[in-house]
């Protein structure tokens, strides 16, 4: 009995490692969603960034660069992995497309859904990003993600990092997640 039960725990783990690779692994051309789709999905993000960030709109105005992923999927048991897509914008228009995704293992179970915005404080950083084939947090670059108290207008924090990160939910903000290890990968068109 004992055998059996480890039997069917390495099989469900072997499944789940399994649809990871094939997430991480299969080429973005073959179900990225459309560049209209992504579109419309991002200018609601950045809509809803506006409303949820006191002094957003003037912030975005500041930006070199905006990296908008409307929908982050992350779901998981034991063996977990995230993928979604987005657009990068310079000057309000889109410059390009990129997918985002990271593995990890630990306890988890279930699923949640984030939206993530990179803004570029700096033309370096700008620059650096989009001259990569594949972006990794941490290891190409880092991070901020910005924390501060509700009703705190962003533009009064002194910014010192050259690319800042917001996460939010349907809920609102969040403030205990991070984006180490998430990889930034162009989309072939």
């Amino acid at each position: 009995m004992k055998q059996s039960k480890f039997l069917g725990k390495t099989a469900v783990i072997f499944c789940l490692l399994f649809s990871l690779a094939v997430l991480v692994y299969t080429p973005r051309h073959s179900y990225a969603a459309s560049a209209e789709e992504i579109n419309i999905n991002v200018d609601a993000t950045l809509k809803r960034f506006k409303l949820l960030v006191p002094g957003g709109a003037e912030f975005l105005r500041k930006a070199k660069g905006v990296l908008v992923f409307p929908n982050v999927i992350k779901a998981g048991f034991i063996v977990g992995g995230e993928y979604g897509e987005g657009a990068l914008r310079i000057g309000g228009k889109t410059v390009g497309y990129y997918s985002t995704a990271a593995g990890s293992i630990g306890l988890q179970l279930g699923a949640q859904a984030k939206s993530v915005v990179l803004v570029f404080l700096e033309d370096k950083a700008l620059a650096d990003f989009r001259q990569s084939k594949g972006w990794k947090v941490g290891l190409d670059g880092s991070v901020a993600l910005v924390k501060w108290g509700a009703g705190g207008d962003i533009n009064t924090i002194d910014m010192k990092d050259p690319i800042v990160g917001f996460v939010f939910s349907n809920k609102g903000l969040m403030f205990n997640l991070t984006l180490e290890g998430a990889k930034f990968t162009p989309i072939v068109r």
